[in-house]
Protein backbone atom coordinates (compact mmCIF):
# COMPACT_ATOMS: atom_id res chain seq x y z
CA UNK A 1 0.00 0.00 0.00
CA UNK A 2 0.80 3.47 -1.05
CA UNK A 3 -0.11 7.30 -0.23
CA UNK A 4 1.82 10.36 -0.47
CA UNK A 5 4.17 11.57 1.25
CA UNK A 6 3.03 14.04 3.73
CA UNK A 7 4.90 16.49 5.32
CA UNK A 8 6.31 14.98 8.83
CA UNK A 9 6.16 17.08 12.02
CA UNK A 10 7.84 16.09 15.65
CA UNK A 11 5.78 16.50 18.78
CA UNK A 12 8.14 16.62 21.74
CA UNK A 13 7.60 16.51 25.34
CA UNK A 14 11.03 17.02 27.03
CA UNK A 15 11.07 13.82 28.45
CA UNK A 16 13.37 13.55 30.91
CA UNK A 17 15.19 10.03 31.63
CA UNK A 18 17.04 8.23 34.45
CA UNK A 19 19.67 9.94 35.49
CA UNK A 20 19.45 13.04 33.22
CA UNK A 21 18.98 16.27 34.54
CA UNK A 22 16.15 18.80 33.24
CA UNK A 23 18.76 21.27 31.84
CA UNK A 24 20.18 17.90 30.08
CA UNK A 25 16.59 17.07 28.37
CA UNK A 26 15.84 20.49 27.69
CA UNK A 27 19.24 20.52 25.96
CA UNK A 28 18.52 17.04 24.40
CA UNK A 29 15.14 18.64 22.98
CA UNK A 30 16.76 21.49 21.62
CA UNK A 31 19.29 19.30 19.39
CA UNK A 32 16.37 17.74 18.59
CA UNK A 33 14.99 20.60 16.88
CA UNK A 34 17.96 21.58 15.13
CA UNK A 35 18.10 17.94 13.79
CA UNK A 36 14.59 17.99 12.66
CA UNK A 37 15.24 21.69 11.12
CA UNK A 38 18.13 20.14 9.09
CA UNK A 39 16.42 16.99 8.36
CA UNK A 40 13.25 18.86 6.95
CA UNK A 41 10.66 18.16 9.10
CA UNK A 42 7.97 20.55 8.79
CA UNK A 43 7.23 21.74 12.53
CA UNK A 44 8.49 21.08 15.79
CA UNK A 45 6.23 21.40 18.40
CA UNK A 46 6.22 21.46 22.27
CA UNK A 47 3.02 20.02 24.25
CA UNK A 48 2.52 21.51 27.65
CA UNK A 49 2.42 19.69 30.70
CA UNK A 50 2.62 20.00 34.59
CA UNK A 51 3.50 18.53 37.55
CA UNK A 52 5.05 15.66 35.62
CA UNK A 53 8.07 14.01 36.90
CA UNK A 54 9.23 12.95 33.78
CA UNK A 55 8.42 15.62 31.33
CA UNK A 56 10.02 19.31 31.22
CA UNK A 57 7.62 20.60 28.61
CA UNK A 58 5.79 23.27 31.08
CA UNK A 59 6.89 26.55 30.27
CA UNK A 60 6.13 25.69 26.46
CA UNK A 61 6.31 29.47 25.29
CA UNK A 62 10.01 29.48 26.40
CA UNK A 63 10.39 26.54 24.78
CA UNK A 64 9.43 27.55 21.60
CA UNK A 65 11.42 30.90 21.79
CA UNK A 66 14.82 28.74 22.59
CA UNK A 67 13.89 26.36 19.60
CA UNK A 68 12.92 29.19 16.97
CA UNK A 69 16.18 31.27 17.77
CA UNK A 70 18.43 28.30 17.51
CA UNK A 71 16.94 26.75 13.58
CA UNK A 72 16.48 28.21 10.74
CA UNK A 73 13.42 26.94 8.53
CA UNK A 74 11.26 24.35 10.27
CA UNK A 75 8.31 25.89 11.93
CA UNK A 76 7.90 26.01 16.13
CA UNK A 77 4.85 25.81 18.17
CA UNK A 78 2.72 24.51 20.56
CA UNK A 79 0.93 21.09 20.85
CA UNK A 80 -0.61 22.69 22.21
CA UNK A 81 -1.09 25.41 24.72
CA UNK A 82 -3.51 24.11 27.19
CA UNK A 83 -6.23 26.93 26.87
CA UNK A 84 -7.87 26.72 30.13
CA UNK A 85 -4.83 27.12 31.72
CA UNK A 86 -4.28 30.68 30.83
CA UNK A 87 -5.86 34.29 29.92
CA UNK A 88 -6.14 34.37 26.24
CA UNK A 89 -4.64 38.12 26.25
CA UNK A 90 -1.30 36.43 28.01
CA UNK A 91 -1.66 33.67 25.39
CA UNK A 92 -1.82 35.48 22.26
CA UNK A 93 0.55 38.05 23.49
CA UNK A 94 3.18 35.62 24.16
CA UNK A 95 3.14 34.07 20.56
CA UNK A 96 2.66 37.78 19.21
CA UNK A 97 5.87 38.58 20.41
CA UNK A 98 7.39 35.30 19.35
CA UNK A 99 6.03 36.30 15.84
CA UNK A 100 7.66 39.49 15.93
CA UNK A 101 11.11 37.91 17.26
CA UNK A 102 11.13 34.74 14.73
CA UNK A 103 8.22 36.00 12.08
CA UNK A 104 6.27 33.23 10.43
CA UNK A 105 7.25 30.06 11.86
CA UNK A 106 5.48 30.59 14.89
CA UNK A 107 2.06 27.59 15.53
CA UNK A 108 -0.29 28.45 18.03
CA UNK A 109 -1.95 24.83 18.85
CA UNK A 110 -4.45 25.07 21.54
CA UNK A 111 -6.12 22.32 23.96
CA UNK A 112 -8.90 21.99 26.04
CA UNK A 113 -7.62 19.70 28.34
CA UNK A 114 -5.74 20.96 31.71
CA UNK A 115 -2.23 18.62 30.75
CA UNK A 116 -1.94 17.72 34.19
CA UNK A 117 -4.16 16.42 37.18
CA UNK A 118 -6.97 18.15 38.70
CA UNK A 119 -5.16 20.23 41.93
CA UNK A 120 -2.40 21.15 39.71
CA UNK A 121 -5.23 22.42 37.00
CA UNK A 122 -6.71 24.03 39.85
CA UNK A 123 -3.43 26.09 40.61
CA UNK A 124 -3.07 27.13 36.76
CA UNK A 125 -6.83 27.86 36.20
CA UNK A 126 -7.52 30.87 34.43
CA UNK A 127 -9.95 30.28 31.63
CA UNK A 128 -13.22 27.83 31.31
CA UNK A 129 -12.62 24.81 29.44
CA UNK A 130 -16.60 24.61 28.23
CA UNK A 131 -16.55 24.60 24.67
CA UNK A 132 -18.67 27.51 24.15
CA UNK A 133 -16.09 29.86 26.18
CA UNK A 134 -13.48 27.88 24.74
CA UNK A 135 -14.60 29.03 20.96
CA UNK A 136 -15.20 33.03 22.07
CA UNK A 137 -11.36 32.38 23.58
CA UNK A 138 -9.65 31.75 20.39
CA UNK A 139 -12.06 34.17 18.26
CA UNK A 140 -10.86 36.68 20.67
CA UNK A 141 -7.50 35.85 20.38
CA UNK A 142 -8.07 35.17 16.84
CA UNK A 143 -9.33 38.75 16.50
CA UNK A 144 -6.34 40.51 18.46
CA UNK A 145 -3.78 39.22 16.00
CA UNK A 146 -5.78 40.77 12.62
CA UNK A 147 -4.22 43.85 11.21
CA UNK A 148 -8.03 45.77 11.82
CA UNK A 149 -9.56 44.16 15.15
CA UNK A 150 -13.39 44.28 14.30
CA UNK A 151 -15.24 46.53 15.57
CA UNK A 152 -17.84 46.37 18.77
CA UNK A 153 -14.93 44.04 20.69
CA UNK A 154 -13.40 44.75 24.04
CA UNK A 155 -11.73 47.90 24.38
CA UNK A 156 -8.76 46.11 24.73
CA UNK A 157 -5.70 45.90 22.28
CA UNK A 158 -2.75 43.29 21.93
CA UNK A 159 -0.62 45.44 20.24
CA UNK A 160 2.50 43.28 20.15
CA UNK A 161 0.28 40.74 18.34
CA UNK A 162 -1.63 42.69 16.04
CA UNK A 163 -1.10 42.09 12.48
CA UNK A 164 0.98 38.86 13.35
CA UNK A 165 -2.04 36.20 12.23
CA UNK A 166 -0.49 33.85 14.05
CA UNK A 167 -1.46 30.32 12.87
CA UNK A 168 -3.78 28.59 15.20
CA UNK A 169 -4.65 24.65 15.34
CA UNK A 170 -7.23 23.31 17.27
CA UNK A 171 -6.28 19.94 19.61
CA UNK A 172 -8.75 17.29 20.40
CA UNK A 173 -9.27 13.58 20.79
CA UNK A 174 -12.35 13.51 20.51
CA UNK A 175 -15.60 14.48 18.18
CA UNK A 176 -16.35 17.24 20.44
CA UNK A 177 -13.17 18.60 19.72
CA UNK A 178 -13.17 18.16 16.67
CA UNK A 179 -16.50 19.55 15.94
CA UNK A 180 -15.06 22.91 17.59
CA UNK A 181 -12.29 22.82 15.32
CA UNK A 182 -14.29 22.69 12.44
CA UNK A 183 -17.04 24.96 14.00
CA UNK A 184 -13.98 27.86 14.35
CA UNK A 185 -12.51 27.32 10.61
CA UNK A 186 -9.20 25.97 11.79
CA UNK A 187 -6.95 23.22 11.22
CA UNK A 188 -7.31 20.08 13.59
CA UNK A 189 -4.59 18.17 15.33
CA UNK A 190 -6.08 14.57 16.57
CA UNK A 191 -4.10 13.25 19.41
CA UNK A 192 -4.52 10.11 18.25
CA UNK A 193 -1.01 8.85 19.69
CA UNK A 194 -2.27 8.44 23.20
CA UNK A 195 -6.57 8.70 22.43
CA UNK A 196 -6.59 6.50 19.63
CA UNK A 197 -10.33 5.22 20.41
CA UNK A 198 -12.70 8.15 18.60
CA UNK A 199 -9.73 9.18 16.59
CA UNK A 200 -11.94 7.86 13.24
CA UNK A 201 -14.71 10.00 14.24
CA UNK A 202 -13.25 13.03 15.30
CA UNK A 203 -11.80 13.12 11.52
CA UNK A 204 -14.46 12.58 10.21
CA UNK A 205 -16.63 15.10 12.04
CA UNK A 206 -14.20 17.77 11.57
CA UNK A 207 -14.31 17.37 8.13
CA UNK A 208 -18.03 17.23 7.95
CA UNK A 209 -18.54 20.29 10.55
CA UNK A 210 -15.97 22.47 8.99
CA UNK A 211 -16.93 26.57 8.00
CA UNK A 212 -14.73 27.92 6.44
CA UNK A 213 -17.44 31.38 6.65
CA UNK A 214 -16.32 31.04 10.29
CA UNK A 215 -15.72 34.65 12.22
CA UNK A 216 -12.36 33.00 13.56
CA UNK A 217 -11.92 31.19 10.16
CA UNK A 218 -7.80 31.26 8.94
CA UNK A 219 -8.13 28.15 6.02
CA UNK A 220 -10.25 27.53 3.21
CA UNK A 221 -10.66 24.06 3.50
CA UNK A 222 -10.26 21.15 6.51
CA UNK A 223 -6.31 20.13 7.21
CA UNK A 224 -5.85 17.55 9.23
CA UNK A 225 -3.11 16.30 11.06
CA UNK A 226 -2.88 13.04 12.91
CA UNK A 227 -0.54 11.96 15.91
CA UNK A 228 1.52 9.13 16.04
CA UNK A 229 3.85 6.98 18.07
CA UNK A 230 7.17 6.58 16.26
CA UNK A 231 10.62 4.54 16.87
CA UNK A 232 12.79 4.09 14.34
CA UNK A 233 15.89 2.03 14.35
CA UNK A 234 18.12 -0.17 11.83
CA UNK A 235 16.16 -3.03 12.20
CA UNK A 236 12.87 -4.43 13.05
CA UNK A 237 14.29 -6.10 16.53
CA UNK A 238 15.82 -2.98 17.59
CA UNK A 239 13.44 -0.76 17.54
CA UNK A 240 10.75 -3.44 19.35
CA UNK A 241 13.25 -3.55 21.91
CA UNK A 242 13.65 0.68 22.26
CA UNK A 243 9.77 0.58 22.10
CA UNK A 244 9.60 -0.84 25.78
CA UNK A 245 10.86 2.54 26.64
CA UNK A 246 7.48 4.00 25.54
CA UNK A 247 5.31 0.87 27.03
CA UNK A 248 7.06 1.00 30.49
CA UNK A 249 6.45 5.04 30.59
CA UNK A 250 2.45 4.40 29.62
CA UNK A 251 2.55 1.23 31.92
CA UNK A 252 3.60 4.49 35.05
CA UNK A 253 0.12 5.74 33.40
CA UNK A 254 -2.49 2.84 34.10
CA UNK A 255 -0.79 1.86 37.23
CA UNK A 256 0.02 5.39 39.11
CA UNK A 257 3.62 4.72 39.54
CA UNK A 258 5.04 6.96 37.16
CA UNK A 259 8.58 7.45 36.77
CA UNK A 260 11.50 8.77 35.05
CA UNK A 261 11.96 7.70 31.11
CA UNK A 262 13.16 4.14 31.76
CA UNK A 263 15.90 2.21 29.40
CA UNK A 264 14.82 -0.41 27.21
CA UNK A 265 14.17 -3.99 28.95
CA UNK A 266 11.59 -7.22 28.00
CA UNK A 267 8.71 -5.59 28.74
CA UNK A 268 7.64 -9.36 30.06
CA UNK A 269 9.61 -8.59 33.11
CA UNK A 270 7.80 -5.40 34.26
CA UNK A 271 4.38 -5.87 33.07
CA UNK A 272 1.39 -8.35 33.57
CA UNK A 273 -0.07 -9.31 30.05
CA UNK A 274 -3.76 -7.66 30.94
CA UNK A 275 -1.32 -4.00 31.77
CA UNK A 276 0.64 -4.90 28.89
CA UNK A 277 -2.42 -5.36 26.71
CA UNK A 278 -4.43 -2.09 27.89
CA UNK A 279 -0.85 -0.13 27.35
CA UNK A 280 -0.32 -1.30 23.52
CA UNK A 281 -3.85 -0.71 22.93
CA UNK A 282 -3.84 3.00 24.12
CA UNK A 283 -0.31 3.14 21.72
CA UNK A 284 -1.54 1.25 18.82
CA UNK A 285 -1.52 4.30 16.49
CA UNK A 286 2.19 3.55 15.91
CA UNK A 287 4.68 3.25 13.58
CA UNK A 288 7.54 1.10 15.20
CA UNK A 289 10.42 -0.76 13.36
CA UNK A 290 13.33 -0.56 10.83
CA UNK A 291 12.97 2.65 8.25
CA UNK A 292 10.94 0.27 5.66
CA UNK A 293 8.84 -1.11 8.02
CA UNK A 294 8.14 2.67 9.39
CA UNK A 295 7.42 3.92 5.95
CA UNK A 296 5.01 1.48 5.67
CA UNK A 297 3.01 1.65 8.46
CA UNK A 298 2.73 5.49 7.71
CA UNK A 299 1.49 5.26 4.51
CA UNK A 300 -1.19 3.31 5.88
CA UNK A 301 -2.32 5.61 7.97
CA UNK A 302 -2.06 8.48 5.73
CA UNK A 303 -4.03 5.80 3.66
CA UNK A 304 -6.76 5.18 6.62
CA UNK A 305 -7.06 8.75 7.43
CA UNK A 306 -6.55 11.07 4.82
CA UNK A 307 -4.51 13.03 6.67
CA UNK A 308 -2.77 15.97 4.99
CA UNK A 309 0.44 15.91 7.94
CA UNK A 310 1.61 13.64 10.79
CA UNK A 311 2.78 14.82 14.15
CA UNK A 312 5.51 12.19 15.45
CA UNK A 313 6.30 11.50 19.23
CA UNK A 314 9.19 9.51 19.93
CA UNK A 315 10.39 8.11 23.14
CA UNK A 316 14.03 7.20 23.40
CA UNK A 317 15.93 6.59 27.10
CA UNK A 318 19.03 7.91 24.80
CA UNK A 319 18.70 10.67 22.97
CA UNK A 320 21.09 10.10 20.78
CA UNK A 321 18.76 6.89 19.64
CA UNK A 322 16.01 9.20 18.65
CA UNK A 323 18.06 11.35 16.64
CA UNK A 324 19.16 8.47 14.86
CA UNK A 325 16.30 7.71 14.44
CA UNK A 326 14.53 11.14 13.17
CA UNK A 327 17.46 10.67 10.72
CA UNK A 328 16.97 7.21 9.02
CA UNK A 329 13.18 8.25 8.73
CA UNK A 330 13.94 11.00 6.93
CA UNK A 331 16.08 9.52 4.49
CA UNK A 332 13.82 6.76 3.93
CA UNK A 333 10.77 9.28 3.46
CA UNK A 334 12.63 11.76 1.31
CA UNK A 335 12.21 14.50 3.47
CA UNK A 336 13.81 17.46 2.24
CA UNK A 337 13.72 15.93 -1.43
CA UNK A 338 10.56 17.43 -2.24
CA UNK A 339 9.20 13.53 -2.25
CA UNK A 340 7.05 14.80 1.03
CA UNK A 341 4.78 16.96 -0.58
Amino acid sequence: MTAPHVPLSILDLVSISEGMTVREAISASMEGARTADRLGYERYWFAEHHNTESLASSATSLLIDRAASMTQRIRVGSGGIMLPNHSPLAVIEQFGTLAQFHGDRIDLGLGRAPGTDQLTAQLLARTSAEPQAFIAAVEQMRDWSREEPSAGGLPISASVAQGTEVPMWILGSTANGARLAGQLGMPFSVASHFAPFQYLQALETYRSEFDPSAKSAQIERPHTMVGVNLVVAETDEEAQRHFSTLQQMFLGVVTGQRQKIQPPRPIEEVAADHLLQQVDQTLSIRAVGSPATVVRQLEEIVATTGADELILTAYYYDPADRLKGLELLAEAWGLGTGANG
